[in-house]
C-alpha cells in the first residue's frame, strides 16, 4: 500500500506559535498565561448560574409567584435576570472580563450613544399620534376601551380544565 505508517493523515505541520515554544522561553509559559481566565471551572460555574437565572425567569409563570396581580413586578424582574445573563455572558464567554482597558473606549460612548436614543425616540413614539392630520387620524387605530374588554372577557365561555 504505501510506505507511511497507518497513523498518518497527513503531513505533520507544526504552527508558528508550537515552534516558538520550543525557542522561547517566554512562549512555554503561555499556558500559565491561561490559567488566570480561570479555568473550566469558572465556565461551569457560570453556566450553573446561568441556568439558575433561566430557572428565575420561569418561576414568575408559576404559581407559586406571590405578585401574579401586579404583571409590572414580574416583568421588572425579568428585566433584571435578563440583563444580569447578559452580563455574565458578556464578561465571561466573550472574555471581555479580561481585556485591557481599551474596551472602555469602546462600550461607554455606545453605551452613552444608546441611552442618548432612547430619551430621544420615546418621547416622539409616545405622542406619534398628537399631531397628526384629521385623514391620518382618521385611519389610525384606536384602543379598546377598559370597560368593552372586560365585559367581553367575561362573556367568553369559561374554559373546563
Amino acid at each position: 500500500m504505501s510506505d507511511q505508517p497507518s497513523h498518518s493523515h497527513g503531513p505533520i505541520v507544526e504552527t508558528h506559535r508550537a515552534a516558538a515554544a520550543h525557542d522561547d522561553p517566554h512562549a512555554q509559559t503561555h499556558g500559565a498565561h491561561d490559567a488566570h481566565h480561570g479555568g473550566i471551572g469558572l465556565y461551569i460555574a457560570v453556566f450553573v448560574a446561568l441556568c439558575f437565572l433561566t430557572a428565575c425567569s420561569f418561576f414568575t409563570t408559576s404559581r407559586y409567584w406571590p405578585w401574579h396581580d401586579q404583571p409590572h413586578v414580574g416583568w421588572a424582574f425579568m428585566m433584571a435576570v435578563s440583563c444580569t445573563k447578559a452580563m455574565l455572558v458578556i464578561l465571561f464567554f466573550m472574555h471581555i472580563l479580561w481585556e485591557a482597558n481599551w474596551k472602555f473606549v469602546l462600550t461607554i460612548p455606545a453605551a452613552l450613544m444608546s441611552i442618548f436614543l432612547l430619551l430621544m425616540l420615546v418621547p416622539d413614539v409616545g405622542m406619534r399620534g398628537r399631531w397628526a392630520s384629521e385623514e391620518r387620524q382618521f385611519h389610525m387605530a384606536t384602543p379598546k376601551p377598559a370597560a368593552h374588554a372586560s365585559a367581553q372577557h367575561e362573556s367568553l365561555p369559561a374554559e373546563k380544565h
